[in-house]
């Protein structure tokens, strides 16, 4: 128990000798409510209301939600398996909503249902700090309520909510049995440091010193998932995680500017800012999202965009956003926990005044490059998302060259995306285990069978390979990105270079260039589709889904083999994945041997168009990247 004592001491005395002069000027934050929306500031909010009416139906989405709160009970201490993170995911949604409620409407109903809520979260016998998210998300939920509401709060509930934030929030953090994500370089760290920051900006007066330690804490060890932003703002763990990480960062800088007057130039790390054109352009005119690694496919609502298009002065990067918020009933997002965030973002933010961004294309460098292009903003364009990258990055899948593809209004190659990992965990899978031969790569919807790109000789892809994007041109007509993939078939190919382009803005290419080892290679092209798939003859396969055709044509090589596979749940911890198939085919190359293989896929529209002839990848037009 001493052991421990001292070893949590030296992390405290660490961690305030490194960073404590960031505020080491600080005596004091402004007074309650100082997260995110000062004392009077609460009319900015009104005059946005007012000034759009897709602004007003948000706002009365929201106290719609928490009138319907006010007979149901609070949230209990309930896990699912190791997690509570659940029920600290709907704390804050319920506390963030009914605060915010109060303070524009200043109706006792939502005080009392909010003081509820907070007094029975207090009451648990912790947060959960053995799974790190639930503390941090509980701790943001009751911080901001509490300094919400302070003033209105009475003096005993106001002590029975601080002594939780301290106890069940703060103190944890401290301890190093549950802090490992300090040095994560993923969404952990940006989602605890800025739970456990709110924690600490919601009591400083009472704890200065403690408070002092996290908030510099967070503004050290924060910085480690933000430069995996560079070069230029692709997000690793793809559009989920960018949707909790980057907008629980978004979180912490805007409460660090708000309260301090700073972000202590967080903002200005390489690629941070510019990631909001990576999500502006992960989602397709199909409405469903690039969904690349542990991601659902259903395209959503991102507050946290509000906030970068006000840094950058930028409306377009609302392009996306602004079809949630005019087109949809606000109803719809009422699941999102931070949607009151996004009426604070979007002051001087006019809907109507949102244009279409310049761009039709957009690549990202970094540990998992993509690139995603289209052909229109405005209409149901063709669109591609291509991944390069390695299975190796944090929630990884075997789908380094895979691609998803959308025309006509239909997403017509597609990703199956993430499993629930309860569904996993409860049968014994071993999913966290990222090495070459672990169970995690067994499950269907992780490994290279399932996804749109290649399989050699029946193996899996390694998992320490990288493949980057060497080369991509925005040419209007002739759009492309090129990945050099032979890392993931190490000992199988040595060569692999995959191209994918959108031609004369009518169909697709996608192109592989390869030659074997030393060894025959058997090369397998997947594309799963939840379209109906049918062989028409030994080089094309006809889609229909929704009165919409597409054609898949194999232009070369010349011997191949036009196949189907089930995607019914291999194993039983398999989800299921009704509606869909993969398709494609196998062909040969021999020992040393070297082959091209050309794939067109055409949209109903433009199948009598005339095609070009394809040349091969270091003749397409673009910008070479040195490798």
């Amino acid at each position: 128990m001493l052991k421990y004592f001292f070893s949590c001491l030296f992390t405290c005395l660490c961690i305030s000798t490194i960073t404590e002069a960031q505020l080491s000027s600080v005596t004091s934050l402004p007074a309650h409510p100082r997260l995110l929306l000062l004392k009077g500031e609460e009319q900015s909010v009104e005059k946005t209301i007012a000034s759009d009416k897709a602004w007003r139906s948000v706002h009365l989405a929201i106290l719609g939600e928490c009138d319907s709160l006010e007979n149901i009970p609070p949230v209990e201490r309930i896990k699912i398996g190791r997690r509570l993170l659940d029920k600290s995911r709907e704390c804050l949604r319920r506390v963030f909503y009914l605060s915010y409620a109060w303070r524009i409407t200043h109706n006792e109903k939502y005080l009392k249902r909010a003081e509820k809520e907070l007094l029975a979260i207090s009451a648990f016998s912790d947060w959960n700090p053995t799974h790190f998210l639930d503390v941090a998300e509980m701790t943001m939920a009751v911080s901001i309520g509490y300094d919400w509401l302070y003033a209105s709060l009475s003096p005993a509930s106001r002590a029975i909510i601080k002594e939780a934030i301290l106890k069940k929030g703060l103190e944890p953090s401290m301890d190093p049995r549950y802090n490992g994500w300090l040095k994560a370089m993923h969404n952990w760290n940006q989602v605890c440091n800025a739970g456990i920051a709110y924690g600490a900006m919601a009591i400083y007066e009472d704890e200065p010193q403690l408070a002092r330690t996290i908030i510099n804490r967070a503004i050290e060890t924060i910085v480690l998932p933000m430069k995996d932003y560079g070069p230029d703002g692709a997000y690793p763990e793809g559009y989920g995680y960018w949707g909790y990480g980057t907008s629980f960062n978004v979180m912490f800088l805007s409460a660090l500017e708000k309260a301090l007057g700073t972000d202590f130039g967080l903002a200005a790390n390489k690629g941070f800012l510019q990631t909001a054109g990576f999500m502006m352009n992960m989602s397709g005119p199909s409405h469903n999202a690039f969904n690349f690694f542990d991601s659902g496919v259903e395209e959503e609502l991102h507050p946290a965009m509000f906030w970068f298009a006000d840094k950058l002065k930028d409306p377009s990067l609302l392009w996306v956003e602004r079809n949630h918020v005019k087109d949809t009933h606000a109803k719809k997002y009422l699941r999102n926990r931070l949607l009151p965030a996004m009426l604070i973002w979007s002051k001087d933010i006019a809907i109507s005044k949102i244009h279409s961004p310049l761009s039709n294309m957009w690549v990202g460098a970094g540990r998992n490059p993509v690139a995603m292009m289209r052909s229109s903003w405005t209409d149901t364009a063709i669109y591609i998302g291509f991944k390069g990258g390695s299975p190796s990055l944090n929630h990884g899948h075997m789908d380094v060259g895979s691609f998803v593809m959308d025309a006509d209004g239909v997403r017509w190659a597609m990703d199956f995306g993430m499993q629930n990992y309860e569904s996993l965990e409860s049968k014994g899978v071993d999913l966290w285990n990222m090495k070459q031969n672990s169970q995690r790569w067994q499950v269907f919807r992780y490994n290279n069978f399932a996804h749109n790109t290649l399989t050699v000789n029946n193996e899996l892809q390694k998992v320490q390979g990288i493949a980057p994007i060497t080369a991509f041109s925005k040419t209007p007509l002739f759009m492309n990105a090129v990945v050099d993939m032979k890392e993931v078939y190490r000992g199988l190919l040595s060569k692999a270079d995959r191209g994918i382009a959108i031609i004369d803005k009518a169909y697709v290419v996608v192109r592989d260039e390869i030659e074997a080892g030393s060894a025959e290679a058997i090369i397998r092209w997947t594309m799963a589709t939840p379209a109906s798939a049918t062989i028409m003859d030994d080089h094309t396969i006809a889609f229909t889904k929704n009165g919409k055709k597409l054609l898949l044509i194999v232009q070369e090589p010349a011997n191949v083999v036009m196949k189907t596979w089930p995607t019914d749940p291999a194993q039983d911890y398999d989800a299921s994945n009704l509606g869909t198939v993969l398709v494609g085919f196998e062909t040969k190359v021999p020992p040393g041997g070297k082959t091209a293989v050309t794939v067109l896929l055409v949209p109903g529209k433009s199948i009598h168009k005339t095609r070009k002839k394809i040349k091969p990848l270091s003749a397409w037009p673009g910008n070479k990247i040195s490798k």
